[in-house]
């Protein structure tokens, strides 16, 4: 058999081998989003001026408009940012909102996740949602009795060192609208940029010189976290059949899309083909 012919039977089989590798993983779309009810639950607050009201018909009309979008992707699971002990209650107030007798409250699951799943015809969502582990010395000052060092902690925290390097986003849904921010929040970089926030700060606080309690901390709020998040998806009963949509605050997918993209299982799409 001849040289050429040899190598172009090769990178045939490669390519058919890609090509069946691919067809055999799950597609996922992750949407990184703003909290349409502004809890200000994390480290990033919103100032009530900064607020908007989803309310309001022309976002009502925008979020319309991003659902339509987001279908194209035909997604047949949508992970929503709920703990799986939630799930009774979202599957509960889903039913009603298909029964049509309530009215969605302002968080973003509600707003896209259960418009989205409705038109679909989707039974369920599913809450993968979960919490961070610490270490023992780390629980210790946060929730347990070491008030001294917790104190010390809260107030390097507050006064964070590194806080001129720290990479704030800037917002532009008052200025340009929800499916502008959902671009910029689900662009690559922006994504891959905010990950460089969860390694100044707190990630460097030492108790003692040399110590890594930094580290332990930041690995069990956040490292932990969006680990089990991911495992939590990875439970869901699927076939290379289905689509998977996940809708969580921006911030998770600086870890969530690494996870996916180098997973055996999944194959990590563009979201922003979809929000074009």
């Amino acid at each position: 058999m001849k040289p050429l012919t040899v190598l172009f039977l090769c990178v045939t089989f490669a390519i058919q081998a890609q090509k069946s590798e691919n067809e055999n993983k799950i597609e996922v779309l992750t949407l990184a989003t703003f909290h349409f009810d502004f809890p200000n639950l994390d480290v990033q607050q919103v100032e009530d001026s900064d607020k908007i009201d989803i309310y309001e018909k022309r976002y009502q009309k925008e979020i319309n408009e991003i659902v339509k979008k987001l279908s194209a992707f035909k997604p047949t699971i949508i992970a929503i940012e709920l703990r799986p002990e939630e799930q009774a209650k979202a599957d509960s107030l889903y039913n009603l909102f298909l029964e049509g007798i309530y009215k969605l409250q302002r968080a973003e699951y509600q707003q896209i996740g259960f418009r989205l799943a409705k038109q679909l015809k989707l039974k369920k969502l599913y809450c993968v949602d979960e919490w961070g582990n610490f270490t023992q010395s780390v629980e210790k000052v946060i929730n347990g009795n070491d008030s001294i060092n917790r104190k010390k902690f809260v107030k390097y925290v507050e006064n964070n060192p590194d806080a001129p390097l720290k990479n704030i986003r800037k917002d532009i849904y008052k200025s340009e609208g929800i499916l502008e921010q959902l671009k910029m929040m689900n662009n690559p970089e922006v994504i891959k940029k905010s990950l460089g926030n969860y390694l100044l700060g707190p990630f460097k606080y030492e108790i003692n010189e040399g110590d890594f309690f930094g580290v332990d901390f930041e690995t069990g709020r956040w490292f932990s976290r969006n680990l089990k998040i991911f495992r939590n998806i990875q439970r869901i009963k699927t076939d290379p059949s289905n689509r998977i949509l996940i809708i969580f605050g921006a911030d998770h997918m600086n870890l969530l899309n690494i996870f996916f993209d180098s997973s055996p299982e999944f194959k990590l799409v563009d979201t922003n083909v979809y929000l074009k």
